[in-house]
């Protein structure tokens, strides 16, 4: 009888394409992902993955197992829900994804009324940028992803999973004080087309939408620095080395030296949490919704 952690592995090695990617999916390390494709290669009689350069490649046996694999682990992930949801209590461990923003101003609040609600309950957290959350759920690296869409540019998401709105976070422009817009009570994205621009890191959602935003107001933006967090933005927004969007959500103390003003047709994020469709009737997914919700409108909300 074919064993389903091994199972679990030829999965994983075929959704990561390589093993030290399915040993850090599975959270084990690399020799474990190897023996357990030993092992399983023993059961079936037959090689599953071979050397390609210095990975591995997937056999056709190997591919054609893979495949019956994703099924049986899916059918498996509808058990594990059914039995959740007949018994009616949220149980289990549960692994929760959240970006940055999210990840400081909703998670930890969410995860601590979680742990006092349903004491049988084990939740494990990442911080991941939205597009890896989304991935990290499909793979079943994560049971729950916390993502973000702006207003203006939707997060694609793959079919297969069920999404629940948490908030709308709307996003200031942050600049140092002493600049001439710094006493408006609101502004508009075009009048800071001289200015230089501080955003996240190239190749990111929020910088590709950053981007499109500005360019769609007639003027191609000069992005003078890119950084990953937004503290950091902040604090190169003090020192005078540009103006940056800040979203409230999970907003540090701003800094000294840095005035926040509303743009005038308001910027904001649409924040919702999806999952897979599969895992919809585990009680732990919904009481998960529910506490991000419940944090989301004491913390998060307007």
């Amino acid at each position: 009888m074919l064993n389903l952690e091994r199972l679990r592995t030829l999965d994983a090695l075929a959704r990561h394409g390589s093993v030290s990617g399915a040993a850090a999916g599975l959270h084990v390390t690399t020799s474990a992902v190897s023996q357990q494709m030993t092992k399983l290669e023993r059961e079936v009689g037959q090689q599953l993955v071979a050397k390609n350069g210095r990975g591995v490649r997937l056999t056709d046996a190997g591919r054609l197992l893979s495949e019956h694999a994703a099924r049986i682990l899916s059918q498996v992930e509808l058990a594990q829900s059914d039995l959740e949801a007949q018994r009616g209590q949220a149980v289990g461990e549960l692994r929760i994804a959240a970006f940055p923003t999210a990840a400081r101003g909703l998670l930890p609040a969410a995860v601590a009324s979680l742990r006092g609600r349903y004491p049988g309950l084990r939740v494990r957290t990442a911080e991941l940028e939205p597009e890896y959350g989304v991935r990290g759920v499909v793979r079943g690296d994560q049971d729950l992803a916390v993502v973000l869409d702006w207003q203006n540019k939707p997060l694609p998401l793959p079919g297969g999973l069920l999404k629940a709105a948490i908030l709308d976070d709307p996003a200031d422009v942050a600049m140092p004080q002493a600049h001439p817009l710094a006493d408006r009570a609101e502004l508009d994205l075009e009048d800071l087309a001289d200015d230089e621009w501080i955003t996240w890191p190239e190749g990111q959602f929020c910088h590709e939408w950053l981007l499109s935003t500005l360019r769609s107001k007639g003027f191609e933006p000069r992005i003078a620095h890119c950084a990953q967090e937004h503290p950091t933005q902040l604090a190169l927004v003090a020192l005078g080395l540009g103006v940056c969007v800040a979203p409230r959500l999970g907003r540090d103390p701003v800094p000294a030296g840095v005035r926040t003003v509303p743009v005038r047709h308001r910027v904001h994020r649409h924040i919702y949490v999806v999952w897979r469709a599969d895992a919809d009737r585990r009680p732990s997914i919904r009481a998960a919704v529910d506490a991000l919700r419940r944090i989301a409108g004491t913390e998060g909300g307007e």
